[in-house]
């Protein structure tokens, strides 16, 4: 029997509507299969989502550099020539963010749902599926707020207990509730949209630095429920500002509040510290802050966060907060193709499966959703060349140290040393060298198997 044949109404079933869901979906859909898209919202709401639209960004509205010589450029390059549905919804929606791909989130949520919604080929459920199916091509995209069932399925078939970390939410503040008098428009070392562009900058100077760090300290947190146990890991690229700032007196300063590459132009120097906001969408009427993820109850986030310059009188139209993220152990249960091993038939993706951030997620969901319908069509599933940037993070997440096992982003330290007579020393010039031969690997193993495919016919 066929794997196609296993159900009448349809040939794959993808389980959550998120980023990788999405993509998976569409993948499959495209390619002449039936897909049934599983999406517990509304039916069952999550501690962080808002609306019951597919793909909703719920922590930054940025995928990540857009820029080809960084590691989120280079990802987004290999997506769009793999014809990521994700990145073309995005350019649709895309909010000025200098050389990162920022969205409006709501118009981009919107347009993910209303194409798959209309696809022919996919038939959309509101349902929270509580067990895995049986039998059949599955792709489990559930994300990192995977329902209580669902995680009891998955531990009974993993045999293992799913591990955990936490994830943080930015606030948003109305731009017209700024002061434009201190806040100011700027890029790093002034590059305007060639490199982070289009940020507004709340500047401060060290005695406003270090009142805002010891009320940051000293503010009151949600407490964790029984569940979220106090000695879990937190994930360290998305760590919330309050712990930061309990690491040393200038970690913020050295971290998402570094002032580097910025003038003051009222000082005409570089401030002590500086607090970022991004354009979070189309009409620039909303911004979020940028690295300033929080778990401090809300009433005190607007007293700490009107400390910072030029956000005094803020209107918060969203606070900050934190909830549990799941994920598999991924180097006891994946193959890089994303395929559970005692499973074949069973696809893994998203932020589920230990990658981390926009892009990293809905590219996981690309390969589930390419790899199941080349397995129904007979084929071998892929596995990327690890010198690509989807292939490394494939490799990392099936092959690290299970033990000491936790999320990876796209970054240069996954990919293959270059050769050391292709090595440069410059870094920006090195990051071009990887950004080269991972697209020219890409585009040789894709020619590669077009030509087995014409072969075989």
């Amino acid at each position: 029997m066929s794997l196609s044949q296993v159900n009448d109404s349809y040939d794959a079933h993808v389980i959550g509507a998120g980023l990788a869901g999405s993509e998976a979906a569409w993948q499959l859909a495209e390619r002449g299969h039936r897909v049934r898209l599983s999406e517990m919202r509304p039916v069952r709401p999550t501690q962080a989502h808002l609306t019951d639209q597919f793909a909703e960004l719920v922590c930054s509205n940025s995928l990540g550099s857009d820029v080809p010589d960084r590691a989120g450029g280079v990802l987004h390059a290999e997506m769009r020539r793999l014809g990521s549905f994700i990145l073309q919804c995005a350019e649709a929606t895309r909010v000025p963010a200098g050389g990162a791909l920022a969205v409006d989130r709501e118009r981009f949520a919107q347009e993910v749902t209303r194409r798959l919604s209309a696809h022919p080929r996919i038939e959309v459920r509101r349902e929270e599926v509580t067990t895995l199916p049986a039998t059949g091509l599955t792709v489990v995209a559930s994300g990192p707020l995977t329902s209580e069932a669902l995680a009891g399925s998955l531990r009974e078939l993993t045999g293992t207990e799913a591990l955990y970390f936490y994830d943080a939410i930015s606030p948003i503040v109305e731009r017209e509730s700024l002061d434009m008098t201190i806040c100011f428009q700027s890029s790093r070392y002034d590059r305007g949209d060639q490199e982070e562009g289009d940020y507004l900058n709340c500047p401060m100077n060290q005695e406003e630095y270090r009142r805002f760090v010891e009320a940051l300290k000293g503010a009151e947190k949600i407490p964790l429920r029984d569940f979220e146990r106090e000695d879990s890991l937190f994930f360290e690229g998305c760590l919330p500002i309050e712990i930061l700032a309990g690491r040393g007196e200038e970690a913020l300063a050295f971290g998402p509040m570094r002032p580097v590459g910025l003038t003051d132009p009222r000082s005409g120097r570089r401030p002590h510290a500086v607090v970022q906001l991004r354009q979070d969408n189309l009409a620039a009427s909303l911004y979020n802050l940028v690295g300033f993820q929080t778990n401090m109850k809300w009433g005190e986030q607007e007293r700490v966060l009107r400390l910072i310059p030029g956000l005094e009188r803020a209107e918060f139209v969203r606070l900050g907060q934190m909830h549990r993220n799941t994920f598999i152990n991924s180097p006891l249960l994946l193959d890089a193709t994303l395929q559970f091993r005692k499973r074949p038939e069973l696809f893994f993706a998203g932020q589920i499966v230990g990658v981390e951030g926009y892009a990293g997620n809905a590219a996981t969901g690309l390969l589930a959703g390419l790899n199941g319908a080349r397995l129904l069509e007979g084929k071998a599933p892929l596995t990327l060349p690890p010198e690509t940037m989807l292939g490394a993070l494939c490799r990392y997440i099936t092959q690290a140290e299970a033990k000491h096992f936790q999320p990876m982003k796209a970054n240069f330290g996954v990919l293959p040393e270059l050769a050391p007579g292709e090595r440069p020393r410059d870094k920006r010039e090195r990051a071009g060298a990887y950004s080269r031969r991972a697209l020219a690997t890409l585009e040789r193993f894709l020619q590669s198997d077009l030509a087995t495919a014409a072969a075989a016919l």
